[in-house]
């Protein structure tokens, strides 16, 4: 199953220390705020706490859904998509 990560979180550090935490987890960025990628369950539990106690008391969320294949195949993408290139994020 894949994994879904959203967030709108004000505070610039928090922000980028929830990005961090999503990219060690091996998530790929999809937009500025959004990350996705295949997680097993035990360690989805593992990021949500991790992301919990990354956003603490600041202001915000995070939310984070299950997507199977099949519905992440529906998926349609307006515009151009993020791509992660090698030395920062790129849109092309």
């Amino acid at each position: 199953m894949k994994t879904l990560v959203i967030y709108d979180i004000a505070d610039d550090r928090v922000r980028y220390l929830v990005a961090d935490v999503c990219k060690n987890f091996g998530l790929s960025r999809i937009q500025k705020s959004a990350f996705l990628g295949l997680l097993p369950s035990g360690r989805r539990k593992d990021l949500i706490e991790l992301l919990a106690k990354k956003l603490g008391d600041s202001e915000g969320n995070i939310q984070i859904f299950v997507i199977c294949d099949a519905d992440l195949a529906l998926r349609e993408v307006i515009g151009r998509e993020y791509v992660v290139e090698e030395g920062g994020d790129v849109i092309i």
